[in-house]
Order: C-alpha cells, then structure tokens, then sequence
C-alpha cells in the first residue's frame, strides 16, 4: 500500500501502517517532499505508476469538500456527526424552511474539526466540489408531500449543467433508491463521474468486513432488541 501525505500526520500514518501490517501487508510512507502533486508531474501520471507498483493506494490530503443538494434529512445530520471526527468542507444547499436541525450545525461547527456552510445556492455550493450527495426529495414517510416537495425545491435537480459547475474533478453519489427526473437525471447518474453504483456494490463489502470482525459482530448481537428480550 502506497500512502501518501500531502502533510504530516503522525496518528493517521502510524495506525495505517500497523493496521496494514497486521493484515499481512507492507506500507511505504511518501510525504509532502516525496511526490510534490501536481508540482514535478501530473497527478494522474504519477497515479497509474503508483498503481502498478501497489494493490493498494491512500491518500491524505488537505481538502476534501463534499458538496449535499437537497433536503436536510438523516443523510445530512450523518454527514455532520462525521465532520465531528472527521475533518473536512461540507457544504449543505437545500430549499428555505428544508435545512437541517440547527442544534446539530452547531454541534458539528463547535467541534471545530471541520468547516461547514449552509446555503440555499446549490449552483454556488458545488464550485469546486470533491463530491456532489444527493438523496430523494421526500424520505419514507413523507411520500404524501410529494408534490409540494417538487414545488418547493424547483431549481435542486442536479443535472449537466450542475455538475460542470462544479466542476470535472466531482463525483456524484446518491445512497438509492433514485428519483430519475426529479432529483437528478439520467445524464448525471449515468455520467463517468457518477459512482452512484460502485458506492452500492461497496455496501456489501463493507458488511463483509463488519460481520469478519468478530468484535464489531458480538457488539452488535448484543445491543439488538433481540438481545435484550
């Protein structure tokens, strides 16, 4: 596994390269001086080199701005609790009145980990995006406001036009099940740099890699309901 680090951080190399080795692998360290992105040569050169010397390739750089249009439901506050522990730019664009739960902004900005911005814009949000999340517009149990959704959030319909805004380097993904003409088009679901059904596939592996650890599998059983009756 090759890492690389666009800064030093001792905690996130340290635990990748014991984690890595006690999987039976071998880490090699590349810093700041080491590679030098987008100085010495392109960073997608480099990157198929890279790629044919390691099965695996991490990278640690200093921003990662992901960019949510649409409703502030669930997938927005997981988002937020994420950017507690995790630092990066989140970006939340939805209609007014649809924002998410104002005690949780706060909880996630007062952590002080990550930059968060709140906006009613989706064309300003997504300037310059690392990822672009959208989810349905009217969530299980919502499905009678349908029509008033659709009314409300007009102009949130992530398409072409939106995703060349933010521009080629942004991914698109979406949890599923999609709305196709509502939330986003085909032309955006189905374009290169959307990973809408690679981020599904990796739903199964990472369940996969919760139920072979063995720790993970007994919390679990024993903190279900079933647990406890």
């Amino acid at each position: 596994m090759a890492m690389i680090f666009a800064k030093p951080l001792m905690r996130t190399c340290v635990s990748f390269e014991t984690g890595f080795f006690l999987l039976g692998g071998h880490a090699i360290y590349l810093g700041p001086d080491d590679i030098q992105m987008g100085k010495r040569e392109e960073t997608r050169d480099f990157a198929r080199v890279l790629s044919g010397y390691n099965d695996i390739i991490m990278a640690r750089v200093f921003a990662h701005q992901v960019v949510y249009v649409g409703d502030g439901n669930n997938i927005v506050h997981s988002w937020l609790l994420l950017a507690v522990v995790l630092p990066f730019h989140f970006v939340c664009a939805c209609p007014k009145g649809f924002e998410p739960d104002a005690h949780t902004v706060e909880m996630a900005r007062g952590a002080g980990i990550s930059k968060i911005e709140i906006t009613n814009s989706p064309r300003e949000a997504v300037k310059g995006a690392d990822v672009v999340y959208i989810d349905v517009w009217a969530s299980m149990g919502q499905k009678e406001e349908v029509d008033y959704r659709k009314q409300k959030f007009q102009g949130f319909t992530v398409d072409e036009t939106l995703m060349e805004i933010a521009g080629p380097q942004a991914y698109l993904m979406h949890c599923l099940p999609a709305e196709r003409g509502v939330e986003v088009i085909d032309g955006a679901i189905e374009a290169p740099n959307s990973i809408v059904f690679p981020q599904a596939e990796n739903r199964r592996l990472r369940t996969e890699c919760t139920l072979r650890t063995p720790s993970c599998f007994t919390y679990s059983v024993l903190n279900s309901p079933i647990a406890h009756q």
